[in-house]
């Protein structure tokens, strides 16, 4: 597994000229993170390495393009998408309907152009909602000035369950609920002899049925995504415990994965502290990188 780094006059630019770089080497499996950051968008100066846009991983497979979570780096991605011959045909999927996840959606270029067809999937919020409902209702006067019908691609929609498989031609779709007090979704992507799980709601306190779902998932991928783990929203800082990477170092080694990506960073990781993050991370699971925009991973 390699990966590409940008050099600083690269780290503010859009980073959309990697993924047709690495896809004209025959690799067939790749991913792409367009946003890395958890909570809220966090443009500022100390946080230009590894980004500020909420979370949106591509990920192109044997020719389907796949997208988990909408945040604002879904915006990002829709601007490169813009630039590619139409019709575009492709699949959304979401882990939950927070407002971090969703809320690119409206900014999703391609999804105004009539030639494009979009799936996208995701279970039902804590209120009962279905993920159509959310991206709705987000789009409503007065959060939004124009409703989801002025979209004028084709959106199907499609509620997931846990345990739900999709199946995409030869591309497999795992989702199963790995956090019930947020009614998270994780998913494991499976192609060939090839695997992604993207779990990014791991939690510390997860109960037995959620630890069952994300060891599934997880089992011997060549990639894992997660997030460190906080024991409450308002931590005021990184100090122990409110911070933890062990949550995700502990799965990714008794699921012996290839290798571990964290991402979801908080508002408040500075470029400087997720430097050391890093530093300490690979200090005892070597094969672990920290999310940024642009990063572009191969999966071999």
């Amino acid at each position: 597994m390699s990966n590409f780094k940008q050099s600083p006059s690269q780290k503010q630019q859009t980073p959309e000229p990697l993924l047709p770089q690495i896809l004209s080497q025959g690799l067939e499996f790749v991913v792409q993170f367009w946003g890395v950051r958890g909570l809220i968008p966090t443009p500022d100066n100390h946080t230009i390495h590894y980004g500020g846009n909420t979370a949106c991983v591509e990920m192109q497979i044997g020719g389907k393009r796949l997208v988990f979570d909408g945040g604002t780096g879904l915006r990002l991605l829709g601007k490169n998408w813009l630039q590619l011959q139409s019709p575009l045909n492709a699949h959304l999927f979401f882990t939950n309907s927070q407002s971090n996840r969703i809320q690119g959606f409206p900014f999703f270029a391609p999804a105004f152009k009539s030639e494009n067809c979009f799936h996208i999937y995701g279970t039902a919020a804590l209120n009962g909602a279905s993920i159509k409902q959310c991206l709705c209702d987000q789009m409503l006067q007065p959060h939004f000035p124009y409703p989801l019908q002025f979209m004028q691609s084709e959106l199907n929609f499609h509620n997931l369950t846990s345990g739900k498989v999709v199946k995409i031609d030869d591309v497999i779709i795992t989702a199963a609920i790995i956090n019930h007090e947020q009614k998270s979704i994780g998913y494991r992507v499976s192609w060939k002899n090839y695997s992604v799980a993207y779990l990014t709601d791991l939690s510390k306190i997860a109960n037995e049925v959620d630890r069952k779902c994300v060891a599934q998932l997880a089992k011997n991928v060549n990639v894992l995504i997660a997030n460190a783990t906080y024991t409450s929203p308002a931590a005021p800082n990184h100090n122990e415990p409110d911070f933890h990477w062990g949550t995700a170092v502990n799965l990714a080694k008794t699921a012996k994965v290839n290798q571990l990506v964290i991402s979801h960073h908080r508002p408040d990781d500075h470029d400087d502290f997720l430097d050391q993050v890093q530093i300490e991370v690979k200090s005892v699971f070597p094969e672990t990188l920290l999310a940024k925009e642009g990063l572009v991973l191969p999966v071999m």
